[in-house]
């Protein structure tokens, strides 16, 4: 039979958000469960260097990932290796049913599931992750300092991440698909009078070429969608920016979602379309997407379910 477990909160998610979620509501003595899903510590385990997390001036992300999880055992949260397939959230207790066969059941829920890049899905891209190639200038534009690089899309965040580069890099090169950008005209108007900034319309990339030892991007080679014609473009970072995903699967027919599938939030809080359930981090937040500002909602969603719990007691 399979084993139940109750507790006042469950956290779903084992990012910024989920950590400092429990954290802040073990120091509540709510003892929370947090279960951290298929990827332990989220998007920052695949990040290498981190160069803008508060009090680190370099910190691998794994490691500070690591960090977190300590730290939130150590208040008295329990972290749970395991992975919820699905959730009701129609009635209360709320149920959370895991791989494992778990039944959880809570009064309140911290859903912090977080987004995924989207990625071109070629096997040298796979390849080439984390030395070379990106999906977050904020992250790794540093690193490219005096040096050319590319990057991919055609919307605002393809726009935002190659603006950006540009504070570091001597030359960006914009690669889309099709003859005009999907961003914001104001954010267009930009990139076309910045100097640095070169565009190669009508375009998919192809591969990614690099060297082995040590492994390193070189350059991009793209294909004209029209002609055929095969383009190699010299580069030592390429950055993907097609979009991000964000993981609201288990909710997506019971929460409020918008923008493509991201759970609204009210206002200034971390509140979702159901009370007693609360959503933190990059799952909610398709603007800002730091690990910082993912901390700082997990912050807010155990302040608000500690709120939430009083007062239906």
């Amino acid at each position: 039979m399979a084993e139940a477990r109750h507790s006042k909160v469950l956290i779903i998610g084992s990012g910024p958000a989920g950590y400092t979620a429990a954290v802040y509501a073990a120091s509540a003595m709510a003892n929370p469960i947090l279960v951290q899903g298929i990827q332990p510590g989220g998007q920052l385990t695949i990040t290498t260097e981190v160069e803008n997390w508060p009090g680190d001036v370099h910190v691998q992300g794994p490691d500070l990932m690591i960090r977190m999880e300590e730290h939130a055992r150590a208040m008295g949260a329990e972290v749970v290796s395991d992975y919820i397939s699905s959730l009701d959230l129609s009635q209360r207790p709320f149920t959370a049913t895991a791989d494992s066969g778990t039944i959880f059941t809570a009064d309140a829920v911290i859903l912090a599931t977080g987004a995924q890049a989207k990625w071109l899905g070629l096997p040298s891209e796979e390849k080439f992750k984390g030395f070379g190639v990106s999906a977050c200038a904020t992250c790794d534009g540093f690193f490219y300092r005096g040096k050319e690089v590319v990057v991919i899309g055609g919307g605002n965040t393809a726009v935002e991440e190659a603006l950006f580069l540009t504070n570091f890099a001597t030359k960006v090169t914009l690669i889309h698909r099709r003859d005009s950008l999907r961003a914001e005209k104001i954010m267009q108007d930009r990139l076309f009078k910045h100097p640095k900034i070169e565009m190669l319309w009508n375009h998919s990339v192809e591969e990614i070429l690099g060297d082995e030892n040590p492994p390193g991007v070189t350059a991009v080679r793209a294909r004209n969608v029209e002609t055929g014609a095969v383009t190699d473009i010299p580069c030592a970072g390429v950055f993907v920016a097609i979009g991000h995903a964000p993981a609201s699967e288990l909710v997506k027919d019971q929460l409020e979602l918008h923008n493509g599938g991201y759970v609204v939030v009210q206002p200034g809080s971390t509140h979702t379309s159901i009370p007693g359930v609360f959503a933190a981090g990059d799952l909610t937040d398709h603007i800002y997407r730091q690990a910082v500002t993912s901390a700082g909602m997990g912050c807010m969603a155990a302040l608000d379910a500690e709120r939430y719990l009083a007062e239906q007691e």
